[in-house]
């Protein structure tokens, strides 16, 4: 059974302002597990650094993870000298387990925490905490696969990093670039309102409670940092690698189906579709099911007289156009001639989408089901299709008749019109100036 202990001598006092009330208190948590030849360089920097530069109250929590060496006697010591520090000591061994201790007792207003080796750099340190501690942001996270992050490491590493991250947004759809960083902040209420749903205690414990998060519609900042990679690393990098795919593999599951219970912001809970997507959602749906209905027919007359393929080439062709017209015109309020042909163009590309959905469709019923019937032809056909339709409307919506684009199109064209006029203008001026000197 985990235990913390820290001695009244190691506890740093909450902070309190001149009128007597409290302030924002940031607490920063150091783990560590037989780190006593860094520790005390690590925690003096650190010290001095906050101290010097940053402008909110502090406290540094030295959490040993049942260190077998002299990292508690070096921890108490720092604690006993230098004020803000306090060290807590647990039996048992994990990062996860030593966040959970100190996070979810913590009276701070943030909680953050750090590498003991100080990898990142300390510049970046309020840019992590700052838009948490004005309520922008819910939890904040240094990257090293940031444009504008600065980092020295191995291939290696690099590599690992990477296929990491890159599995993370491939399987389980995660947004935030880089998990592992040493390098995180949170507020405190939120993070504590987490932590009973993550089940980690060691490393994936950052990435856990990143997903818990972000599939909570909580806001994760990112700031780019300045990494150096340790060369002394006591990480197990075969057994992290392990741990982090079972890891990823419990928390798929958990999500698939809904066995986590997440707390919803209130902004999450109240937020609306954007202006429009009501209507436009209901005007494609009922010309998509027109649509669908006129293909079902063109397929099944044409396919009297010529093969699948071509049935479905024609019919496809036919109502796409059509569909086009209709969305522009009912779902997002295009009127007049102007940009028609340009319209149907960029539609064109979802016919060619549905078109090489529904051919491979038809391919795979030929090998699944041979010599199957028109009707069952068209069962596989309309599943294609329905693939087909999404991808029209997130084309048409975010691109072809993107209101932004629209506009700057309109504007283009209005320009150019009156560019002629504007040509001709100075040699008529000249001409009426030339006749009143003539007078």
């Amino acid at each position: 059974m985990n235990h913390s202990s820290a001695p009244a001598a190691h506890a740093a006092p909450p902070a309190v302002g001149r009128d007597g009330t409290r302030t924002e208190l940031v607490e920063v948590v150091v783990p560590v597990y037989n780190e006593e030849h860094v520790l005390a360089r690590s925690v003096r920097t650190l010290h001095g650094y906050l101290t010097e530069h940053f402008p909110y109250p502090f406290r540094i929590t030295v959490a040993d993870n049942a260190s077998v060496d002299s990292t508690w006697q070096v921890a108490s010591a720092l604690a006993a000298e230098l004020p803000g520090v306090r060290a807590v000591h647990l039996d048992q061994k994990g990062r996860g387990r030593a966040l959970r201790a100190v996070w979810g007792s913590s009276d701070a207003t943030v909680v953050a925490y750090m590498d003991v080796d100080l990898s990142t750099g300390l510049e970046a340190f309020l840019p992590l905490v700052a838009p948490l501690l004005t309520g922008h942001s819910d939890l904040a996270i240094g990257s090293r696969l940031h444009r504008g992050s600065a980092v020295v490491r191995g291939p290696k590493r690099e590599f690992i990093s990477r296929t990491y991250n890159l599995l993370l947004r491939a399987t389980l759809a995660a947004k935030f670039s880089d998990a592992q960083c040493g390098f995180k902040a949170a507020r405190t209420e939120v993070v504590q309102a987490l932590l009973s749903d993550v089940e980690d205690q060691t490393w994936f414990f950052d990435t856990e409670l990143l997903l818990l998060a972000e599939r909570s519609g909580l806001r994760i900042h990112e700031v780019p940092v300045d990494w150096i990679d340790d060369p002394d690393s006591r990480v197990d990098i075969v057994r992290t690698v392990k741990d982090d795919l079972k890891g990823m593999w419990r928390v798929g599951k958990k999500a698939a189906f809904g066995a986590t219970r997440m707390p919803v912001p209130p902004r999450v809970r109240q937020a609306q579709l954007p202006t429009g997507m009501r209507w436009q959602l209901s005007s494609f749906a009922v010309i998509g099911v027109l649509s669908t209905l006129a293909y079902l027919g063109l397929y099944l007359l044409t396919r009297q007289a010529a093969p699948a393929i071509v049935a479905n080439a024609f019919a496809l062709l036919v109502t796409a156009v059509a569909n086009t017209a209709a969305n522009r015109r009912f779902t997002f309020g295009v009127t007049g001639s102007r940009d028609a042909l340009r319209h149907q163009v960029e539609g064109g590309i979802a016919f060619v989408i549905g078109l090489v959905l529904s051919t491979l469709a038809l391919a795979v019923s030929r090998v699944v089901a041979p010599g199957a019937s028109p009707a069952a032809e068209l069962g596989w056909l309309v599943g294609a299709n329905a693939l087909a339709t999404v991808v029209r409307f997130v084309l048409l919506r975010a691109w072809v008749f993107n209101p932004h684009r629209t506009a700057k199109h309109a504007r283009e064209a209005d320009l150019s019109d009156f560019s002629p006029l504007a040509a001709t203008q100075p040699v008529a001026t000249n001409q009426s100036t030339n006749q009143e000197s003539r007078r």
